[in-house]
């Protein structure tokens, strides 16, 4: 059953993209070039290879972590597994998307659209049915510079704010527009090095002649030259010369030397844009075993832990009800992004186990193993203690 609150219209469903962006979103990008003199669009940003890296990481990372219902009891969260949204959020939210790619597209649009991500829930008799992520246009909002309050509108028509789940970018602007000055310089150095290494940026050598030559002998001598040593199958030949001519090769200046270094440099900065450590778009050269771990973390607690945050309080603002939005949330399981080895798993559940921490059926629950018998008691395994014999058998002894 699909459920939708304006009637369709004859006319053929309008396809849109990322890599091809609507008019509001390429307008936006496209109203003034950047520094480098590039005008940069969506689909021009997303062919820079950081950049795309640095969204699909983002937003694959957190559409891959597993999404919880939990009830607040007391100073703890329960694990609700049966409760009616999960079905929204981690099967179909509506018949042709899959939670995964839901939560991924919300995030994609925080990172790309200064309106940040927006989907739509439709509800029946108060319960939410489905979840809809309409393309850039479509669903907007109003904002009260005063109080910050939005006031949504789908089409034409006013919508409650609750219906939509709304994640909106840092700073009120998208990391993507934050980052168009970095993204038009490292445009402009593809470029020059399309140019480079076509020829085109810089001549490889000069023909000295002593002697004078006219414009006819000039021209002949240029294409014999590139006749006989710049063909596809001119490699190895040997260059002869005449009346006394010679080859100059030319030499990368200073500026040139650092041509690598100023595109290495610009993949950090648009790093930074979107906060993410180097090492994890690619910059492996002050990378070693040991930071990288540490970036990882970093990754985790700096990069995504904000988006996690703001997508669950954006899901449950909009999901539940009154009365289970003060008794239940909604989380992402981290767990699968901070696991370690076994060895070193398996080191610090027993770990925890023995200083009664937590139960050894916990700990299979932690390494996706069934409980046990007798599990949920909290002990020590490595403490034995040795049980007191009959009694029978202690008066025995004492008569020996």
């Amino acid at each position: 059953m699909k459920l939708w609150p304006f009637s369709r219209t004859a006319s053929a469903p309008e396809q849109k993209s990322l890599a091809s962006p609507d008019a509001a979103l390429e307008a936006l990008l496209t109203a003034m070039p950047t520094s480098a003199g590039i005008s940069i669009s969506t689909s021009q940003a997303l062919r820079v290879p950081v950049v795309s890296n640095a969204i699909q990481l983002i937003s694959e990372a957190v559409a891959s972590l597993d999404v919880m219902v939990k009830r607040i009891d007391g100073t703890a969260e329960v694990d609700v597994p049966d409760h009616p949204l999960l079905g929204l959020l981690r099967d179909e939210p509506n018949e042709w998307t899959s939670g995964f790619e839901l939560v991924r597209q919300i995030v994609v649009d925080a990172l790309t659209s200064d309106a940040g991500g927006m989907v739509w829930v439709n509800r029946v008799g108060g319960e939410a049915r489905e979840l809809i992520r309409y393309r850039s246009g479509l669903l907007t909002f109003d904002l009260d510079t005063n109080t910050g309050e939005r006031r949504y509108r789908l089409n034409v028509q006013q919508i409650p704010a609750r219906d939509v789940i709304h994640l909106l970018p840092p700073l009120g602007r998208a990391p993507l527009t934050l980052a168009r000055e970095a993204i038009g310089i490292a445009v402009a150095l593809d470029r020059h090095a399309g140019r480079l290494f076509t020829r085109g940026a810089k001549p490889s050598g000069a023909l000295m002649f002593p002697k004078g030559m006219g414009e006819e002998s000039v021209k002949k001598a240029r294409a014999a030259w590139r006749a006989t040593h710049e063909g596809e199958d001119s490699g190895g030949q040997t260059v002869i010369l005449y009346d006394g001519a010679t080859f100059e090769p030319f030499t990368f200046t200073s500026t040139d030397a650092q041509f690598l270094e100023n595109r290495l440099h610009q993949i950090r900065e648009i790093a930074r844009a979107f906060n993410i450590p180097a090492p994890m778009v690619g910059d492996l050269e002050r990378a070693t075993w040991s930071n990288s771990e540490q970036k990882g973390r970093e990754f985790l607690s700096y990069t995504l832990e904000p988006w996690l945050r703001g997508l669950e309080g954006a899901l449950r603002r909009a999901l539940f009800s009154d009365e289970e939005r003060a008794t239940h949330v909604i989380r992402f399981d981290r767990d699968d992004l901070t696991r370690a080895d076994l060895s070193t798993r398996a080191r610090v559940i027993n770990s925890l186990i023995a200083s009664r921490t937590i139960n050894p059926n916990e700990g299979r629950n932690w390494l996706g193993l069934p409980p046990r018998a007798g599990g949920d008691e909290f002990l020590n395994p490595n403490i034995t203690t040795q049980s007191a014999p009959p009694a029978g058998k202690k008066e025995d002894n004492a008569a020996e």
